[in-house]
């Protein structure tokens, strides 16, 4: 019987994908499994998985001839994970030796649906801790709870799906918009908070974030950065009353580092970037209490309202 299934989407990181993988090893088990979905690489990427046949017990890889996109590409390691519990992992991240074994133990001993860990972000040589927002730990809670309050740091805006691990038998409320190709990890969030019925932290940090990556969406300002709107689309629909204050402080403080990040964008892009922003603050309701951000940002978010 298979306990863990970790799925691994991949494209075009033939640079990272060995220390990632290798990474996997050291943390091997007969009843863990991995699933590689390399999406569409042109690179060596998929000699590199290749090459770990002999090396990694568990190795699952489907690959995509033509890419999907992240969230697709998780959902379809999803459909092929066959474990208990599922993990993620980036294609250019690693994972300290024993994690994944931790991992299950404290999600066995808690015995909640899913669990969230700390995660180390690495820019280079650079090493910095980041903690998941809720301070108390090894305790279970209903995830509702954990949304609000609309102006402190909450366990929604910690997304990282691979900071974590979940029952797969959660189903569909594990699964990404596969749609969206950027802030996928929002909507997913979002729904696993409202939906799941329990939830703990646990203080683990053994999951190593790679930072700065070249062509990875966090440094390239292309359309689909536009699917961040789409993102927030899917965050407010249906979203009870109660919960409309953090949603929108949210939407409006990563709107706001977007806009501050503008310069990565063509011309015509940040234009249309710009103009979609400007629509969906009009959309939002402008008397909520609590989703005022700093005066910089605020003024930021005044003047796009009036150039567009």
């Amino acid at each position: 019987m298979i306990k863990l299934s970790v799925v691994v989407p991949v494209r075009d990181a033939e640079p990272y994908v060995s220390d990632a993988l290798t990474s996997l090893v050291r943390n091997a088990r007969p009843d863990f499994e991995f699933v590689v979905v390399d999406d569409g690489s042109v690179d060596g990427t998929g000699q590199v998985v290749e090459d770990f046949r002999d090396d990694l017990p568990g190795l699952v890889v489907l690959r995509n001839e033509t890419p999907v996109g992240l969230a697709e590409a998780r959902n379809l390691g999803l459909s092929l994970a066959s474990g208990r519990y599922v993990s993620f992992m980036d294609g250019d991240d690693w994972l300290a030796p024993g994690y994944l074994a931790d991992l299950v133990g404290a999600i066995e001993h808690l015995g909640c649906d899913f669990v969230r860990v700390d995660h180390v972000q690495a820019e280079g040589r650079r090493r910095v801790t980041h903690r998941a927002p809720l301070a108390v730990r090894n305790t279970v809670f209903r995830p509702r709870e954990h949304i609000l309050p609309a102006r402190s740091k909450t366990m929604v805006d910690y997304p990282y799906a691979w900071a974590g691990i979940y029952r797969r038998d959660l189903g569909d409320l594990l699964t990404f918009p596969g749609r969206l190709h950027t802030a996928e990890d929002r909507p997913w969030i979002w729904r696993l908070h409202r939906e799941a019925a329990s939830f703990a932290v646990v203080s683990l940090a053994g999951v190593f974030y790679r930072r700065m990556v070249s062509g990875s969406l966090t440094q390239v300002g292309d359309e689909r950065q536009l699917h961040f709107f789409d993102a927030f689309d899917l965050v407010f629909a249906d979203l009870p009353e109660e919960f409309a204050p953090k949603a929108v402080r949210q939407f409006r403080a990563l709107l706001a580092h977007h806009l501050e990040l503008g310069g990565r964008f063509a011309p015509e892009l940040r234009a249309r970037f710009e103009r979609r922003g400007a629509e969906a603050l009009r959309r939002l309701p402008a008397d909520l209490p609590g989703v005022g951000l700093d005066p910089e940002r605020d003024e930021l978010l005044r003047r796009l309202l009036e150039t567009r």
